[in-house]
């Protein structure tokens, strides 16, 4: 069976099909949270709403906690973009994270091509 791949900061590796997202993201040293959410976040219960990334690929389908915290003004102009730790990974996905302290910005810290760029 295909392992699935993840293209994130300029990296791939593959993962088991179903493998949590934040979890994959972090065991590679992907530096997935922004600014003072390094320290402050829920550690993946999906409470915080620091570790939103835009997503493309084959993944589950968004939680109801996820629809929840997409409609809060923090994330509410990026609906597109999903919470890693909700997220599972069921085939190829690229990922890109955004600035600001909740992934909530505009401007990439780092895309699926592309290393850090912007000191997070």
């Amino acid at each position: 069976m295909h392992m699935p791949k993840i293209i994130a900061e300029a990296k791939t590796f593959e993962v088991a099909h179903g493998t949590n997202l934040r979890e994959a993201l972090l065991a590679q040293d992907i530096d997935l949270y922004s600014e003072g959410s390094k320290v402050l976040n829920c550690y993946g219960y999906g409470i915080c709403g620091a570790c939103v990334v835009l997503v493309e690929g084959a993944v589950s389908q968004p939680t109801i906690l996820e629809k929840i915290w997409m409609t809060l003004p923090t994330h509410s102009s990026h609906k597109e973009r999903r919470l890693a730790c909700k997220v599972k990974v069921l085939g190829d996905v690229c990922v890109t994270k955004f600035d600001g302290y909740f992934g909530n910005g505009e401007e990439s810290i780092w895309t699926p091509d592309r290393g850090l760029t912007v000191a997070p």
